[in-house]
């Protein structure tokens, strides 16, 4: 059987016990937070009691889990989950994604992508193109990982001035995530992407210069040099797992060679 089913059937007390460690949480501070007592916490954990579903939900809300993973815990107490699992093309999320579309148009001629949790490409909006010109056509291919395209050496990496630099702020975003919410598909991304060529030759050479204030990505372009600051934003009251895992990121130009570039392209 796999690990995802092994999981799942792990006791509730065991499952809470791996958050709660994950987030450095004890459990009197765990207890203090969710307004519950040690005593009955520890009672949970260990097997001894049977939280109620709107126990589950409070710890769950208090350690921050996600969506995908509260139904886990639910399952795990021996509840149905309650919140939603719907594709992304079904008639539920019609309107999610016609939003996430909209919001991607809206930033044209600047370049925007919306990815799924594991940061596969879901959308992009028309200036996208310029990313990916002269990418090999197997990175391409659905599903498209945003993070492979970018720092495969058959991706955009001969391009990024700054590769190293880069790189390094594509890694540590993908540590986060993995710190937030074990997953096994983004920690062997996390190792794929590890060994690809792209990191520092000298010590400092992923290390911010004074005066930095965010990371650019420095894109090589027609024999100049386009660069970018770039955003994320998720929905702000997601109820349904497949909406809290998409995020869109755009990008914007951090100089004016960039917008008077990007301004051009689009007309």
């Amino acid at each position: 059987m796999g690990a995802a089913v092994r999981e799942r059937r792990a006791p509730f007390g065991v499952l809470l016990r791996q958050w709660r460690r994950q987030r450095g949480l004890s459990q009197l501070a765990l207890a203090v937070g969710a307004e519950v007592s040690t005593r009955h916490l520890s009672f949970v954990e260990t097997g001894r009691s049977v939280p109620s579903r709107e126990m589950v939900l409070r710890l769950a809300e208090h350690l921050d889990v996600p969506l995908r993973d509260r139904n886990r815990l639910l399952l795990a107490a021996g509840y149905a989950p309650v919140y939603s699992h719907a594709p992304l093309d079904s008639p539920e999320l019609r309107r999610v994604l016609d939003a996430v579309r909209r919001v991607l148009r809206a930033h044209e001629p600047y370049p925007a992508v919306a990815v799924d949790r594991h940061w596969n490409l879901v959308a992009g909006n028309a200036a996208l193109p310029l990313f990916t010109r002269g990418v090999a056509a197997h990175l391409l291919r659905p599903p498209a990982n945003a993070l492979r395209l970018t720092l495969h050496p058959e991706g955009m990496a001969p391009r990024i001035a700054n590769l190293a630099e880069w790189r390094a702020h594509l890694l540590g975003r993908l540590r986060r995530h993995l710190g937030l919410a074990a997953d096994a598909g983004l920690a062997a991304l996390h190792d794929e992407l590890r060994g690809y060529p792209g990191g520092p030759t000298e010590p400092d050479a992923a290390l911010p210069r004074a005066g930095d204030v965010v990371v650019p990505l420095r894109l090589r372009h027609a024999g100049g040099e386009l660069t970018f600051l770039s955003t994320v934003s998720t929905f702000g009251t997601p109820l349904d797992v497949t909406v809290e895992e998409l995020s869109i990121e755009s990008f914007f130009p951090a100089d004016e060679v960039t917008d008077a570039y990007l301004r051009d392209a689009g007309r």
